[in-house]
C-alpha cells in the first residue's frame, strides 16, 4: 500500500505531465495559428506582419477611402456659404479664412464618430466567444485600423493637405501617400521623430515647394529615414500586439481578455496627438511662427 508522500508525489508527477502537454499542445497550436495569421495579413509578401499590410489591407475594406471634396463639403456646408466651402475644396479651410476653432470643433466630431465605431468592435472582442476562430482576428484588426485610416484622412484635409493619391479601383498607394501614412500612424503612437516630419511637409506644402522635391524627401530623402524608423517599430510592436491579442482570446488555457494588444480605449487620445500636430502647421495656420515650430530640411 502506498503511503500518502508516495501518492501525492505520484499526483505532482502526474499534474506535471498533463501541464507539459497542455504546453506542448498550445506551441503546436500557436505555430499553426501564427500562419494563419501572417498568410491572412502579410499583404506584401516578405512573410511578415508590417505596418503597410495594414494600410493596404486598410484601403481595400469599402468605406475607408475618404474623398477630400465630398468630405470637405458635407462638414462645411452645415455652417459656411458656397464661396467658402468652394475656397476651402480649391486651395484649403485655412486659406478660406475658417476659423482654427471651427475646424477644431469638427475635427473632434470626426475622432468621436470614428472612435463610436471602433467602440462597437472593442464590445464585440469584449464578450464570450467574441473571436472564436482565427479567420476573425485579421477582419477585427483590418477594422480597427481601417478607422484610424478614415480619420487619419479626414484630419488631413480639415487641415490643409490635398488630396491623396489612393486608387479607387485597385487602392493602389503610391510610395508618398503610403509613407505620410506610415507617418501619421507614427504621430497616433507618440513619435517624436515622426511628428516632427508631419510638421516638415505640413511646411512644405505651405511654402508651394515642389512636388517632385517632396516626394523625393519622403522616399529617399531626409524623411525617408524616419519612415523606416517608423515602419520598424511597428513591424515589431504589432507582431507582439497581434499575436498577443489573439491567443489570449482563442487559447482556452491561456482566458483572460485583450490587453496589452490592440487597445481600443486609446483611439480617441491616438487620433488627438494626430490633431494637435496638423493644426500647429503653416499649412492650417498662416499666421503661425515657423520659428518656433522644429522642421527638418528637405533639400
Amino acid at each position: 500500500m502506498k503511503t500518502k508522500r508516495e501518492f501525492g508525489e505520484e499526483m505532482v508527477e502526474g499534474f506535471a505531465n498533463v501541464t507539459k502537454n497542455i504546453v506542448k499542445a498550445t506551441g503546436e497550436i500557436t505555430e499553426k495559428s501564427k500562419t494563419l495569421v501572417i498568410n491572412a495579413i502579410d499583404e506584401n509578401g516578405n512573410g511578415e506582419i508590417d505596418i503597410e499590410d495594414l494600410i493596404i489591407k486598410g484601403f481595400k475594406t469599402p468605406g475607408v477611402r475618404i474623398n477630400r471634396t465630398a468630405f470637405l463639403k458635407s462638414e462645411l456646408s452645415k455652417n459656411f456659404s458656397k464661396t467658402v466651402i468652394e475656397d476651402a475644396i480649391t486651395f484649403n479651410p485655412a486659406q478660406a479664412n475658417i476659423p482654427p476653432k471651427d475646424i477644431d470643433k469638427i475635427a473632434n466630431e470626426v475622432i468621436k464618430f470614428e472612435r463610436n465605431f471602433v467602440s462597437g468592435i472593442s464590445a464585440a472582442l469584449g464578450t464570450p466567444g467574441g473571436v472564436a476562430m482565427v479567420a476573425t482576428i485579421p477582419a477585427d484588426i483590418i477594422q480597427y485600423y481601417g478607422y484610424m485610416l478614415r480619420a487619419t484622412q479626414k484630419l488631413l484635409y480639415l487641415y490643409g493637405f490635398p488630396e491623396l493619391s489612393i486608387g479607387e479601383n485597385d487602392h493602389v498607394l503610391d510610395s508618398e501617400t503610403m509613407n505620410i501614412m506610415i507617418l501619421c500612424l507614427g504621430v497616433m503612437y507618440g513619435s517624436a521623430a515622426a511628428n516632427n516630419a508631419i510638421k516638415t511637409i505640413s511646411k512644405a506644402l505651405a511654402i508651394g515647394v515642389e512636388k517632385k522635391l517632396l516626394n523625393a524627401a519622403l522616399t529617399k530623402g531626409t524623411i525617408y529615414p524616419i519612415v523606416k524608423q517608423v515602419a520598424t517599430w511597428f513591424g515589431k510592436s504589432m507582431t507582439k500586439q497581434i499575436y498577443a491579442g489573439f491567443f489570449k482570446k482563442s487559447i482556452p488555457f491561456v482566458g483572460g481578455v485583450i490587453g496589452g494588444g490592440i487597445t481600443f480605449i486609446s483611439f480617441e487620445s491616438s487620433c488627438k496627438l494626430l490633431k494637435n500636430s496638423l493644426k500647429d502647421t503653416l499649412l492650417s495656420n498662416p499666421n503661425l511662427d515657423c520659428s518656433k515650430v522644429e522642421s527638418l530640411e528637405i533639400f
